[in-house]
């Protein structure tokens, strides 16, 4: 990739590959049946691996893709205007994550029910960029301070993630608890897939600093891919050993349930990947798809789970898929 090219090619190829697997993994989990569902079984496990590291990547991509494009406004001139379109972004994507899970036919008939206010990732995407300008407007458009601050917040809340993943804010709204509490049903909440964010913007940084340097490329995919085996293999080695230097229980207790980390270095290890094969995976329609993301998960969480409706495939077919019927559905979902 020319360093003069405004474009990153390998965050849309990786912004592709997430919402394909975004895709495929909410069809197979939705209409799988519950006998196939086996952690003992290799290809289901496999999977289920995966899976879960689609959403880290969704979450980090967001964060460096966003912060990337608010870096490079600032050389422009752009800053205030790049600011004020992503607080609108932010919104946006909050307003169409309540939208698509409003059950408009089930309210004209008198059917009502607070499940709509959950939050899923369109939801915790957007209060993340509203954030992350926060935070550039606080640093005082100083990318170094920003760059750091990330990285500090990032690290504190996977660090911390023990101290408040079962927190209940009863006394709260719901429209509020929901950010910060799964008791009501909500996927995801802003903390800790914030920090997810928080890593991606740090990461921008680095490639809005560094990129037109001499052989950045291949000192930033060989970082992605130490930091990605050794958050991946040894993270929770050395949160214990942190913890018998300090006694400070939250290392322990990070190291014992330590699937943050392990999971950002899955992450790191994907962009090491997909950016060593930028070349060759910059076709035309993965940049398409890359591009359309919100589009693309609209649809399919309309197909998929009947939004606006309540009419979806969640409904129509159920949890009665077998492994080849859910293989084949999802290539043509």
């Amino acid at each position: 990739m020319s360093v003069n090219n405004k474009r990153l090619y390998f965050i849309d190829i990786i912004r592709a590959f997430a919402i394909l697997m975004m895709l495929q993994g909410h069809f197979i989990d939705t209409l799988l049946a519950t006998q196939y569902r086996d952690l003992n079984a290799i290809p289901f496990s496999v999977w289920s691996y995966f899976r879960g590291i689609t959403a880290p990547t969704f979450f980090t991509i967001s964060g460096l893709v966003f912060t990337y494009l608010l870096l490079k406004a600032k050389e422009k001139g752009e800053t205030n205007l790049r600011m004020r379109k992503g607080l609108f972004r932010g919104s946006f994507l909050i307003f169409v994550g309540y939208l698509i899970r409003i059950p408009f036919f089930r309210w004209f008939t008198g059917e009502f029910s607070t499940y709509f206010l959950v939050i899923d990732v369109l939801q915790c995407i957007g209060l993340s960029l509203i954030l992350i300008v926060t935070l550039y407007y606080l640093c005082n458009k100083k990318t170094l301070i920003f760059s750091v601050i990330n990285l500090f917040l990032g690290i504190v809340i996977f660090l911390t993630e023990r101290m408040y993943y079962n927190l209940n804010f009863e006394k709260l709204p719901l429209v509020f608890s929901n950010y910060i509490s799964k008791a009501n049903g909500s996927v995801f909440t802003i903390i800790p897939w914030f920090g997810y964010v928080a890593f991606g913007a740090f990461i921008a940084t680095l490639f809005h600093g560094y990129l037109k340097k001499p052989k950045f490329k291949t000192a930033i995919i060989s970082s992605f891919f130490i930091t990605g085996f050794v958050l991946i293999f040894y993270s929770s080695h050395i949160l214990t050993s942190i913890y018998r230097v300090t006694h400070i229980k939250i290392f322990l207790e990070s190291a014992d349930y330590n699937y943050l980390f392990t999971r950002l270095g899955n992450v790191l290890l994907y962009f090491a990947f997909f950016y060593s094969f930028e070349e060759y995976l910059k076709l035309p329609l993965i940049l398409k798809i890359g591009q359309k993301t919100l589009s693309i998960y609209i649809i399919h969480f309309i197909i998929i789970y009947g939004s606006f409706t309540g009419i979806g495939l969640n409904t129509i077919i159920g949890k009665n898929l077998t492994p080849i019927q859910g293989v084949f559905g999802q290539l043509f979902s």
